[in-house]
């Protein structure tokens, strides 16, 4: 991130806000060039968008083809609170509570975070590259955050997840299987299967065949 900032003082003001109009200015390796790439991923419909400094491009656009679920709750056991929010945001007061002390100059984010009651908040585009998965492999490849998608769940280890989070998983889980192809329901894991050993979520509480046949009753996803 601190690469990309640098970048933009390559291009004056008024450039910067007009290439803004058309994608996230990032810098592109790949192209050799400190300008922008162009992400024309749709923003998911039935979310609040509230922007993650947190993210950086991905190094093939093309290649999103894994879905992780997780599950957050700041402090621990506590939901409902702005925390998380400000944990994603680079915002988080390492003195509101001693938890944080350890974790609020974290660079962390997600794609998606679905809270208690539902509401479905869009931190990172889908195209670009959000830090939620840390060390991870999936099926012998490493480094998931290149390839996949991060969806938040406000709960823990040790509480079942509500009704109206179901739902929203759902419904979210249905339009990326119809936006993104490589996506399909044999590739959506849990943080616990791609970092066995040092993660635990979504944890013992996620119910994953009701989640799974929840799914399987959506008319409109894209099965493989």
């Amino acid at each position: 991130m601190q690469k990309q900032k640098r970048d933009q003082h390559f291009l004056s003001q008024s450039q910067q806000e007009i290439y803004r109009g058309f994608g996230t200015l990032v810098f592109c390796p790949r192209f050799m060039t400190f300008a922008i790439c162009m992400s024309y991923a749709p923003r998911y419909p039935d979310a609040t968008f509230v922007e993650s400094p947190h993210f950086d491009a991905r190094p093939d656009p093309q290649d999103i083809s894994l879905l992780v679920i997780h599950a957050i709750s700041l402090p621990p056991e506590s939901f409902g609170g702005p925390y998380v929010r400000q944990l994603f945001q680079g915002q988080l007061d390492a003195g509101a509570h001693p938890y944080f002390a350890d974790i609020a100059s974290l660079q962390v984010s997600a794609h998606f975070f679905i809270r208690r009651d539902g509401a479905v908040e869009q931190y990172v585009d889908c195209g670009m590259r959000a830090w939620h998965a840390g060390k991870s492999s999936f099926a012998g490849r490493e480094r998931c955050n290149d390839f996949s998608i991060g969806i938040e769940l406000e709960g823990s280890d040790n509480q079942p997840f509500a009704d109206a989070q179901y739902s929203a998983l759902v419904a979210l889980t249905a339009w990326l299987l119809q936006e993104y192809p490589e996506l399909s329901p044999q590739r959506i894991v849990g943080h616990e299967h791609i970092a066995p050993g040092r993660k635990t979520d979504p944890g013992p509480y996620f119910d994953w065949q009701r989640y799974r046949t929840l799914l399987a009753s959506q008319p409109s996803i894209h099965q493989q």
